[in-house]
């Protein structure tokens, strides 16, 4: 085992194949001798949710409702990789009592005009960014995931998939723009139909919890078929006008990997709104911060400051526009999803955003008296 694994009680656990560890011992310790059972959500559909949680052979999969936990915020409720405090008293079916506090959580700001947060998945070590490479690579895209995914406390990686369609000259280079826009994140090429890249994938994810994300026609199920060695998920071609593909992933799923680990796989992804992602955008745009801190003004926002480093390496072309432009839009987003749910951010924009105006009434006050003195 190395260094970095989560340590495993002394005792052999049930769950362990599922990532139960000293960790989540301590958590439900609370709970224990009380008849209530602990159990790792594998799936959730409608209210109820699948967990596996111990049997007298080893573990088993049992339904329960979620009743007792549905608040009513979309933050709170149980999610595919949450351990769950389970009372099965009155049957062989469940009831979720209560969840465990989450370690991680890869949250999303939610597809509405209220502003909520979703919660893709939950306890997870590995975030598994998919690209395609069958179509044109969206660099901006693998921004705003690996952002959320430093955000959620899990670790990043981004995996190219599909590597076989592409020469390796052209390999390389869409190697060095990936890895261009993801500075301290793996970038791992691979193909589930050659089998390049899996053997180092799984390596990986033979510790912890998994989880694959990206758009629909990103390979997702076909990758996680590669790797659980079986048909479990159901595969669709992308369609050959756009390279995207069909949501065949409906459900989030926890699933034992052979070599060691669980993955979760999720359904395609068209809209990766942030949710208050401030770190994972400083982690993602490291180079970025690291340029800001020559700036003349701690407060520099790179649009025209005097003394701007930021701006500086752009005409110089050591950090190119495209980049400045993302970071500018993400940051942009967060802050506005923040501002619909902070108080005291929203007055803060509200500020600026009078200093500008009164500022720009100035300049233009200025303008019309220099145009009368001539």
């Amino acid at each position: 085992m190395s260094s970095s694994a989560l340590p495993v009680p002394s005792a052999p656990h049930p769950l362990a194949r599922y990532g139960w560890d000293t960790h989540w011992e301590a958590a439900f310790a609370p709970h224990a001798g009380t008849g209530l059972v602990p159990g790792r959500v594998v799936r959730v559909d409608r209210g109820r949710i699948d967990a596996v949680v111990p049997a007298e052979d080893g573990v088993e999969t049992v339904l329960a409702d979620t009743a007792l936990v549905a608040t009513g915020d979309p933050m709170r409720v149980p999610c595919t990789g949450d351990w769950a405090v389970l009372d099965r008293a009155n049957g062989p079916a469940g009831l979720v009592h209560s969840l465990l506090p989450r370690r991680t959580a890869l949250v999303r700001s939610a597809s509405s005009k209220r502003s909520e947060g979703q919660v893709l998945a939950a306890n997870v070590d590995h975030a598994v960014v998919a690209v395609s490479l069958a179509v044109e690579t969206d660099l901006g895209r693998v921004e705003r995931f690996v952002a959320l995914a430093w955000e959620s406390g899990a670790r990043p990686v981004v995996v190219l998939t599909k590597s076989d369609l592409v020469a390796d000259a052209a390999l390389d280079h869409l190697l060095d723009d990936v890895r261009g826009v993801t500075p301290g994140v793996q970038v791992l090429p691979v193909s589930a139909r050659t089998g390049a890249g899996l053997d180092v994938l799984a390596a990986l994810l033979a510790e912890g919890t998994g989880v694959l994300l990206g758009q629909s026609g990103a390979g997702k199920s076909t990758l996680a078929n590669a790797l659980l060695g079986r048909d479990v998920q159901e595969v669709r071609a992308a369609r050959d006008s756009d390279g995207k593909g069909r949501h065949t992933t409906t459900t989030r799923d926890l699933l034992l990997l052979p070599a060691g680990g669980t993955l979760i796989d999720t359904p395609g992804l068209r809209g990766v709104g942030m949710w208050d992602a401030e770190e994972g955008l400083a982690r993602t745009f490291a180079d970025v911060a690291e340029l800001a801190a020559d700036c003349r003004f701690h407060d520099c926002s790179h649009q025209a400051e005097p003394g701007c480093a930021v701006l500086t390496a752009v005409a110089e072309g050591a950090l190119p526009d495209r980049r400045l432009e993302s970071y500018r839009k993400l940051v942009r987003e967060n802050r506005w999803i923040n501002a619909k749910t902070d108080v005291r951010q929203r007055a803060e924009i509200r500020r600026e955003w009078k200093q500008k105006q009164a500022a720009g009434r100035a300049a233009a006050d200025r303008k019309r008296g220099s145009r009368g003195r001539y």
